[in-house]
């Protein structure tokens, strides 16, 4: 099998276009586009000159970090904010340091456990999504400036596409349709574009793990792969491992599913840092070196020189922070140099090494044992230590675990476009269970019904209905294709046919396992609100039948579908109707919700 470069078919558009994939990630980001011409088969560039980075040919990566003044204004982002003088100026005129911010995007039901780490704080009325953006229109200004330098006759080619340029942000796959919102007026917010339903469709979303499923693909990993053997593919960035499953169903054109619902953890190298920092604190107590300050630099050194290149606990390790007169025996500080057991620096790493082990074999089980190969990808697969750990405990299972000879860090940026120029993955499991709540038929021989007898209603025709039950639309764990709808019908009695302006239905999420449940428990952490889909229904208002209802009150019958597509990267739902009304007896509760 070939790369999947050499399979890429042409652009079939009728005039140029733009692509650009931007990878916001916990702690480094990327920026990879694509040219389209008519006719010709795309290729995939990455942004690799940034200001503060000109000196670094090809560094395709930045930090994610941010310096904002007392007016909230961005004096400095990405590889500008290391620059020495820069962080002078800050401390000088008390700028605000903002990093590790994508954090604060998760979703309420992935809980960070924080170990006595802090988010930096949000500047001055600025809220997670405002800087967010902030930091999106800086990628988008770097990425102007490098098509106009780079390509000939760049400022003509900008003008033409400016107006159409389609953006793919990618995000880690833990993250839902909640997240995918505020990413977009994350966009709107930061110029990308207009906040209309035109320029809202030019963004697109695709997960971490399924961007870098495409950027294996692209690097031919896919090629050594038997068709029935499945594959897991790792992406550890700075803040989440984001694991996904897949086998290949078809070669030519290249076809892949998912074979397990894709997992996400908080064990980035972040967290390591984050170990490390605890135990400097503890161990230079009481060393002159043991200031806030100090600490930060020493973790900072650590980051940079330590954490990369351990890769045996049985070796002394040494972090370089300072000259050779820094000294201090006791604390075993040397020559500019902190002494630290190859055994201490492999406790950094434990909680994340064996994070990922669970994750792994969690996939492999779901998988029925499909699964023979790792590929390690993202920036944190960079280390010697975390690759090590992960071929020597997945060895007794016969998993082979490997890393694409292409630059790892930028996996997510190139294999976003991959996604959008190739589209390999066909289907796609549902991470969790998906339905609606309705109104369900009052037993009084049921206990658990009579429990909840304080909430019964009657409907106009007579019915004494239970609100609350779930009604199950799609199950956990279930293979879904691209092209498949699911569909249910649901009927609800109006009063009133001025509410049809405002219908809505609430599309429910259960993380709690895989037995349905029977009712809607909406303050358990199990349930949450997956989105809202509004409609207006008031073009029914005129077909819809009046009936008597049985204290004498009029009443109509509204028939209607919702259907929902889970196949693709982006949730989408729709509310259908037919002003054929029918009798039939899954009975829905109207009630207005609050924006999400």
């Amino acid at each position: 099998m070939k790369p999947t470069s050499d399979m890429r078919k042409p652009y079939g558009g009728s005039s140029r276009a733009l692509i650009i994939a931007l990878d916001v990630g916990t702690t480094f980001s990327g920026v990879s586009y694509a040219l389209l011409e008519p006719g010709e088969v795309p290729k995939i560039h990455g942004v690799t000159r940034f200001p503060g980075q000109e000196h670094v040919a090809g560094n395709s990566k930045i930090p994610s970090v941010m310096y904002y003044n007392k007016h909230g204004r961005v004096m400095a982002a990405g590889a500008e904010a290391d620059n020495t003088s820069i962080i002078s100026q800050a401390e000088d005129e008390e700028w605000i340091k903002t990093e590790l911010f994508k954090l604060r995007l998760r979703p309420k039901s992935m809980k960070l456990k924080m170990n006595g780490m802090r988010l930096s704080p949000l500047p001055r009325h600025k809220t997670s999504v405002d800087v967010f953006g902030d930091f999106l229109a800086y990628l988008f200004r770097c990425t102007k400036s490098f098509i106009i330098d780079t390509h000939a006759n760049g400022q003509t080619l900008w003008h033409h596409v400016e107006t159409s340029i389609e953006f793919v942000l990618s995000h880690p796959n833990g993250w839902e349709g909640a997240q995918q919102t505020k990413m977009r007026r994350a966009a709107v917010y930061g110029g990308l574009i207009s906040d209309t339903d035109e320029g809202r469709a030019r963004i697109r979303f695709v997960t971490e793990g399924e961007a870098s499923l495409h950027a294996c693909v692209q690097s031919g990993l896919a090629a050594d792969n038997p068709s029935r053997h499945g594959f897991l593919v790792a992406d550890a960035g700075g803040g989440t491992l984001d694991i996904s499953s897949y086998a290949v169903r078809g070669t030519n054109p290249l076809v892949i599913e998912e074979v397990a619902p894709p997992d996400c953890i908080f064990a980035g190298s972040v967290f390591v840092s984050r170990r490390a920092r605890e135990f400097l604190e503890e161990k230079l107590k009481g060393s002159k070196y043991g200031t806030p300050d100090s600490i930060d630099h020493i973790t900072k050194r650590f980051d940079e020189t330590t954490k990369r290149l351990f890769r045996d606990k049985k070796d002394l390790q040494f972090v370089p922070f300072g000259s050779p007169l820094d000294k201090d025996l006791p604390a075993g500080i040397r020559g500019g140099q902190l002494k630290l057991d190859g055994t201490e620096v492999a406790e950094f790493f434990e909680p994340s090494v064996q994070a990922a082990i669970t994750s792994i074999k969690a996939q492999v089980d779901a998988s029925q044992g499909m699964i023979k190969s790792v590929w390690l990808v993202g920036g944190f697969a960079a280390s010697p230590w975390l690759f090590n750990q992960l071929q020597e405990r997945l060895a007794p299972l016969k998993i082979t675990v490997s890393r694409p000879d292409s630059q790892t860090s930028k996996a997510v940026a190139d294999g976003a476009l991959g996604f959008y120029c190739d589209h390999h993955v066909s289907a796609r499991m549902s991470k969790f269970m998906y339905g609606v709540e309705y109104l369900r038929e009052y037993d009084p021989n049921d206990s658990e019904h009579q429990s909840r007898k304080d909430r019964l209603c009657e409907l106009p025709s007579g019915p004494r209905l239970l609100p609350d039950a779930f009604d199950c639309i799609l199950a956990r764990c279930v293979k879904v294709k691209e092209s498949t709808v699911f569909s249910r019908k649901y009927c609800t009695e109006l009063t009133n046919l001025s509410t049809l302006s405002v219908f809505e239905v609430e599309i429910w999420c259960y993380r709690g396992g895989d037995t349905i449940p029977q009712w809607i428990l909406r303050h358990a952490e199990d349930y949450s609100t997956l989105c809202v889909v509004r409609a207006d229904l008031s073009l029914l208002s005129g077909s819809a039948e009046p009936k008597q209802g049985k204290n004498g009150k009029t009443y109509w019958t509204i028939v209607f579908s919702v259907e929902i597509h889970f196949g693709l990267t982006e949730f989408k739902a729709r509310i259908k109707w037919n002003d054929n009304v029918s009798d039939f007896g899954v009975f829905f509760s109207l009630r207005v919700l609050n924006r999400l």
